[in-house]
């Protein structure tokens, strides 16, 4: 697969869809980090920045701790590959969830190791997989 900007939409809020994500995703081992910090307009704001009426705007930073931790200790280069982002927003009176997923060839081009880029397509299925279950 080629890296492309993975695109779902729901009728669900954004809040219902984080909160059925956050579920799922947790069940499966991931962690969300910025859990309570992914409202990125309360972030803007409290850096005195303004933002246009109605932006809503969730980041959603995913880890799999247990597969990061044995994955980064077998190679540190993997990390700038990870973690996973997920955004969340409102337009056209639904929610688009976007993520963007990198292809077996960038990931083989970015890092020189032979095992990750089977690895990281899979882990981007599973997300998939996740998202639109939560959608």
């Amino acid at each position: 697969m080629s890296t492309c900007v993975y695109r779902a939409e729901s009728d669900k809020s954004i809040a219902q869809f984080v909160t059925d994500f956050t579920q799922l995703v947790t069940e499966k081992g991931f962690t969300i980090h910025n859990d309570g910090k992914m409202a990125m307009k309360d972030i803007f704001t409290a850096h005195g920045q303004e933002v246009a009426e109605g932006f809503d705007l969730h980041m959603i930073q995913l880890c799999k701790p247990e597969k990061a931790a044995k994955s980064l200790s077998s190679n540190p280069e993997r990390s700038v590959l990870m973690p996973k982002f997920i955004m969340a927003f409102t337009q056209n009176g639904k929610t688009q969830v976007r993520m963007l997923r990198y292809g077996r060839e960038l990931i083989a081009e970015l890092v020189d190791d032979a095992e990750f880029p089977g690895s990281l397509e899979e882990m981007f299925d599973v997300l998939i997989g996740l998202i639109d279950k939560a959608a």
